[in-house]
C-alpha cells in the first residue's frame, strides 16, 4: 500500500487507560507491565508474541504495536466489551521515527513479513487489510485474509503521546465514559468499527 492511502493508524485499548496513555504514551508490552493498566490482550496470543524476534534482533514485546486497521479479528473477539473500549487514532507521521517496522499481517502468525518503515508499507495488501470482512469458503484464503487484517506498525518502546490525534468509540455510552476522563482528545462514535 502507498503511504498517501493510509489516513491513520490504530491502537485498541480500554477507555480507562487513556489518561495514562496521554501522559506516558502507548507503551510496548514489556514496558507496560510496570504500569497499572487494564488489558484487552489475550494470554495465548501474548505467549506466541513473547517468542517472536523481529528481524534485526529485538523481541516483539519491546515494540508498541499499532494496527493499520483496527476493524480486525482482535477487535471482533472483543466486540462484547465494545462499551468499555476505544480505538486511538495515531498519526502516520509515527512512521518516520527510527526503528519502525511494518508487518503485512499479525506479527505472531508465523507467516507475517517484516519490513523497515516507512517504505515497509509497500508489503501491506491494502484490499485485504481494509476489507469489511475476512471470511472465505477457501480455508487458505480465509487465513490469508484474517492475517492481513491484523497488519501492524511496530514502534520501538513507545509511541509518544503527541502522535495521538483522537479516538473512536462504539456508542454514546462509551462516548460519555470517554468524555468524563477529560483527556483533551476528541472521540467520535463509529459503531461499525466495533462490529456494532
Amino acid at each position: 500500500m502507498k503511504r498517501n492511502r493510509l489516513p491513520e493508524l490504530h491502537y485498541i485499548t480500554p477507555i480507562a487507560n487513556v489518561p495514562s496513555i496521554c501522559t506516558q504514551g502507548i507503551l510496548s508490552h514489556g514496558l507496560v507491565e510496570a504500569v497499572p493498566h487494564q488489558s484487552v490482550a489475550m494470554p495465548q496470543i501474548q505467549n506466541l508474541r513473547a517468542k517472536v524476534v523481529v528481524p534485526g534482533g529485538r523481541p516483539l514485546h519491546s515494540y508498541a504495536n499499532l494496527y493499520v486497521c483496527a476493524r480486525n479479528p482482535m477487535l471482533y473477539l472483543r466486540r462484547s466489551q465494545h462499551h468499555v473500549l476505544c480505538v486511538l487514532n495515531v498519526s502516520t507521521s509515527v512512521l518516520d521515527q527510527p526503528g519502525i517496522v511494518v508487518t503485512d499481517g499479525n506479527a505472531a502468525s508465523g507467516y507475517a513479513r517484516f519490513s523497515a518503515g516507512p517504505d515497509g508499507l509497500s508489503i501491506v495488501d491494502e484490499s485485504r487489510t481494509f476489507a469489511e470482512y475476512w471470511t472465505d469458503q477457501d480455508e487458505i484464503e480465509y487465513l490469508r485474509k484474517k492475517t492481513a487484517k491484523c497488519a501492524e506498525v511496530l514502534v520501538p518502546d513507545r509511541v509518544d503521546p503527541h502522535f495521538i490525534e483522537g479516538a473512536y468509540v462504539s456508542c454514546h455510552v462509551s462516548l460519555e465514559a470517554f468524555q468524563q476522563l477529560v483527556t483533551g482528545l476528541t472521540a467520535i462514535v463509529d459503531g461499525n468499527l466495533f462490529f456494532q
